[in-house]
């Protein structure tokens, strides 16, 4: 059965490429407000997050996550973490790239989320998904050592953290030298078309159909969240900032989405 660990011990931490040892050994929990709320959001909607992805986006968020997996040169036997994994689409994707040697880290700051994603771990069993581990913790403030992991993905994650310069920076952190970090989310497209597209496809389907299961208002949200967002050359300049040493935005989806590929 999998399980869903709320602290990590001084073992799991063990040096991988050297590095630091954890800092503490629990999970930290966030204490601003603006987070908490966010955690509570996506706590309401985890029941039905897949199911309103795949009716959404018309299957075609399956693709892009993939995309997601692929460029961040996860390979067999590789340590790798997937960040605010949600119900665990990409995790399962590392794990069949990592395979029965590698290990995948899961990392999302609700619970209900990750309550998803180990019982559809069980459902969807593989021999490989045993290599992922469900840990609720903090984007901030990882509790993992310096350059633990050969490889990092973010889905649909960094547009709703709070402070996306420390996020960024607590990924470079973790990382191997060399290796890279892939972040996929909506993309603030700087198109005018594009961003009218986007901005009706909220307003007259997405709300239209979460208000069908109750979740109005935790739709809403997603609106103001993308053009609050980052375009994607602010991305680059944001990851370069954090300390990798290259950074570039790929547009997917007609534009709709985009995939930041970052190399520590």
């Amino acid at each position: 059965m999998s399980t869903i660990a709320a602290a990590i011990s001084a073992t799991a931490a063990s040096s991988h490429g050297g590095g630091r040892r954890h800092r503490r050994g629990s999970v930290a929990v966030r204490c601003s407000s603006a987070a908490d709320e966010r955690q509570a959001l996506f706590s309401r909607i985890a029941p039905v997050y897949d199911q309103l992805n795949d009716v959404l986006s018309l299957g075609q968020h399956r693709t892009w996550k993939r995309i997601c997996v692929s460029w961040s040169m996860a390979k067999r036997g590789d340590r790798v973490l997937d960040l605010c994994c949600g119900s665990g689409d990409l995790a399962f994707l590392l794990s069949q790239k990592v395979g029965i040697d590698g290990e995948v880290m899961a990392v999302d700051f609700s619970r209900q989320q990750l309550q998803t994603a180990a019982s559809r771990q069980d459902q969807r069993w593989k021999s490989c998904y045993k290599n992922i581990k469900w840990i609720e913790g903090d984007a901030l403030d990882l509790p993992f050592p310096d350059r633990y992991f050969d490889a990092v993905t973010v889905g649909y994650g960094l547009r709703n953290v709070v402070d996306k310069p420390k996020a960024m920076r607590e990924i470079c952190r973790v990382l191997q030298p060399g290796s890279r970090a892939s972040i996929l989310d909506f993309n603030k497209s700087s198109s005018f078309f594009t961003a009218s597209l986007q901005s009706w496809a909220i307003d007259n389907v997405v709300v239209p159909l979460a208000s069908s299961y109750g979740l109005t208002e935790e739709y809403k949200y997603l609106k103001s969240s993308i053009s609050e967002y980052l375009t994607g050359e602010e991305l680059e300049k944001l990851a370069k900032e954090a300390g990798f040493s290259s950074a570039k935005h790929y547009e997917l989806g007609g534009g709709l989405m985009g995939d930041l590929v970052a190399t520590r």
